[in-house]
Formats: structure tokens, sequence, C-alpha cells
């Protein structure tokens, strides 16, 4: 199998990180192809996500209460979750690019499936289902981009190279999903036009796969392999096997209580404003409620998301990583608290842009902890564990909070919780960091 290039993995490299700038980035051959993948791949994730949120949340032939809408989420979120343990294991043990290749052809078919199913009118637990399959071969293409990353660029560069990929591909995203309201505009808001546009989330997928075919058999890893002989019990043991190593790597494990409180936080946000944007809010001015409302939330959402590509690398190398955790966390409480409560479309947007921002430092630092301080032997599985406890978390936030709120989203009480969240986040946090250092 192709071993990375030594300057990617060799321990000298280790020692610290280096910014190089992303014209220079952009320079590295294997990155430029690598993020051209990530990038389609993202795109059609936003085009579909965003088709099938409005065939489901905001079409006038379907009507949706909260546990509808919490179900749409579970259908978003769940299904890596369910897959991510496997595929993890798999991740460590098969040729990642021909797995990026295959996963990208594979869900294109679903896409073309499950618009069908948009298209005829398909509701409840098989449109459900038909989303649960795509979503889930779109994560299992996300964790193979991000375990390859360290083969594609120094390892002393990756918490900027991470910074750029995720970054750009949220914002990416975030084109994909605005994409889609011009095109239901364009196809209408029924029935037949959400299928459409969720339909050309196909182009993403395709283009992902050609992008990734490019390169050579074995360039994107693993390296190594320190799994069973046996496949069944390689796959069976990934989420343990995941889960020893995350525990036993400081940075990561603390990095993940930090994370997991953010998601359950935004969460609960995230279904407040649906609803709210639905039932509550009216246009003010240029500001929209409805749809355009959510895609208003997403545009200050990607804004937040690219302040945080562009401070991230500075924040940690000026003040550290775990200073930039706690203080981010502090900004996301007082972002939910001083924003969220007044429950005015003005404020929200605010808050969608802070609280965004302030998720996608700590994300990025989690990443760069995995891709750092995790071999790259085991390095598939912790991410797929780490995107189980992402989604697992939010859903379940999401569902529960669906259970309590009012059905115009109109219940201050869950903004309180939401706050109290990241507090405690960022309490576990410490209380990780220090007693796994010990």
């Amino acid at each position: 199998m192709h071993n990375a290039v030594p300057e990617v993995m060799s321990p000298s490299a280790t020692a610290g990180h280096a910014r190089i700038g992303v014209r220079r980035m952009f320079a590295i051959p294997r990155f430029r192809r690598l993020l051209y993948s990530r990038f389609c791949s993202h795109w059609g994730d936003g085009v579909f996500q965003a088709g099938l949120a409005g065939a489901v949340l905001f079409n006038p032939e379907r009507e949706a209460d909260p546990l509808a809408i919490a179900a749409g989420f579970a259908a978003l979120l769940l299904p890596y979750s369910i897959i991510g343990p496997f595929a993890g294991a798999l991740l460590d043990r098969w040729d990642r690019r021909r797995v990026v290749v295959v996963a990208n052809l594979l869900r294109g078919a679903l896409v073309l499936i499950c618009a069908l199913a948009v298209a005829t009118g398909v509701a409840g637990l098989p449109l459900f289902g038909c989303a649960l399959m795509v979503i889930g071969v779109s994560r299992f293409v996300g964790s193979g981009l991000s375990a390859s990353l360290p083969h594609v660029v120094p390892t002393r560069n990756l918490v900027e190279a991470n910074a750029i990929a995720t970054t750009l591909g949220a914002m990416v995203s975030v084109l994909g999903a605005g994409c889609a309201v011009l095109l239901r505009m364009l196809f209408g808001s029924g029935d037949a036009g959400s299928g459409a546009t969720t339909a050309i989330a196909l182009c993403g997928s395709v283009l992902a796969a050609m992008f990734a075919a490019r390169f050579a058999r074995g360039e994107l890893g693993p390296s190594t392999m320190d799994e069973p002989a046996q496949p069944l019990l390689a796959v069976a043991r990934g989420l343990a096997d995941g889960g020893r190593v995350a525990l036993r790597t400081p940075s990561v494990a603390a990095g993940f209580v930090a994370l997991l409180a953010h998601r359950a936080a935004f969460g609960i946000s995230l279904l407040l404003t649906v609803l709210l944007m639905r039932h509550t809010f009216t246009d003010l001015g240029p500001l929209r409620a409805g749809l355009e409302g959510i895609g208003q939330m997403a545009t200050l959402g990607g804004l937040g998301i690219l302040a945080a590509g562009l401070t991230t690398a500075r924040l940690v190398s000026r003040f550290g990583r775990p200073r930039t955790i706690c203080a981010v966390l502090l900004i996301g409480a007082l972002g939910q608290a001083a924003l969220g409560l007044p429950m005015a479309l003005p404020t929200v947007l605010a808050a969608s842009f802070v609280i965004t921002a302030s998720g996608q430092v700590v994300k990025l630092c989690v990443d760069a902890a995995v891709q750092r301080d995790v071999g790259d032997e085991a390095r598939g599985r912790v991410f797929a564990l780490y995107d189980t406890l992402f989604n697992v978390t939010q859903v379940v936030a999401v569902t529960l909070a669906a259970l309590v709120v009012a059905p115009d989203g109109q219940t201050p009480g869950l903004v309180v919780i939401a706050a109290v969240l990241y507090l405690l986040g960022l309490s576990g946090y410490l209380l990780a960091l220090r007693r796994l250092a010990r």
C-alpha cells in the first residue's frame, strides 16, 4: 500500500504547527484535489438538505409540528450515528480513495431515489428512511476525507489545513443551501418542485467522485493497520476501539465534552428558530421570516464559520487550545442569553452568527486534536465515534426540546437551558483536561 509522504508523517513535523497562508496551502496539489472533492460533496449536501427541509418544513402541501421537525433532524443526523462505528473500522482498513469514490456514487443514486419520493408525495417514515440512507453515506464520505487530510499536507500545517477545509467546506454547504432556495423558487414549492430541487444534489456527488478518483491507489491511507484479520471482528470493535483511543488522548476526550455541550445547545436553538420562523416572525424590512429567513440565518451562520476559520489558527497560536475553547464557550453562553431571550427576528439572526462561530472554533480545535494526536491506524475510528456522538447529542437535544416547546417556538426556558449547557460544557472540559492529564 502506498505510504504517506515522509514530510507529512515525520516526527519532526509534529513539534508544533506553522501557518503558511491560504495561497501556499492551495499550491499543494494533493491538498487542492482533496479540497475540490470536499467542496463538491458539501455543495451537494447543502442542496439536498435544504431541498428536503423545504419539502418537509415549508411545503404548503404538508404540515409540520415540533415532533415532525425533530423527526426530520433525526433523519438528517442519525444515520451516521448508526453506521459510524462500523464505518470507522472500514476507513482504517480499506483504501480510502476507493471508499470515497464508491460512496459518492452510491450517494448520487440514493439522492435520485429520495428526490423521486419527494416528488411523488411520499411522507413520514418512508421519506425519512430515504434521507437516512443519503445522509448516512454522506457522513461516511466526510469521515473518509477528514481521515485522509494528514496524507496530503505536512503535519505541522494540519491546523491551518483543517481550518481551510472545514471552513470553506461549510461555506460551500451554505452556498448549496442557497442554490436550493433559488431552485425551489424556479421549480415551485410543492412536491414536484421540491423533488426537482433535491435531485440537483446528484451533481455534487458525481463531481466529488471524479476528483477523488484522480488520487493514486493507497495515496489517502491508511498507511498502517492494527485491526484483527477477520473483517467482521474489526467492524464490531470499531466503536470500542475509537472510544479507548479517545479516552487515552486528553486533548481529544476533553474536546469531545466541549463540543457535545455546544451541539446540544445548538440543537435546542435550531428547533426554536425553525418554529419561530414558521409561526411567529414576520418580515421586518430586509429581514425575512419563513424559508427565506432560514436562508438568511444560514448565511449569517456561514459568515460565523468564515470568521472562525480566519481566526482559530491565530487564537490557538497566541492563547493555546484550552484557553481558546474556554473563551468561545463563554461567548456561546452569552450569545444564547443576550441574543436568544428577546426572541425577536434581528436578535435571533445575530445569535446565529455568534453561536455558529463559537461552535466552529471548538470544532476546528477538536478536529485538529484528532488529526494531530491520534495515530493514522485509529484515526478513522475516532472520527467515526466523533460523528456518532456529535449527531446523537443534537438529535436527543432536539427531541427532548420538541416534547416541551410551545408550537410557535416561544419558550424562553429552553433558551436558558441552552445557555447553561455551554457553561456545563466549560466546566466539563476543564475537569476532563485535569483528570485525564493526571
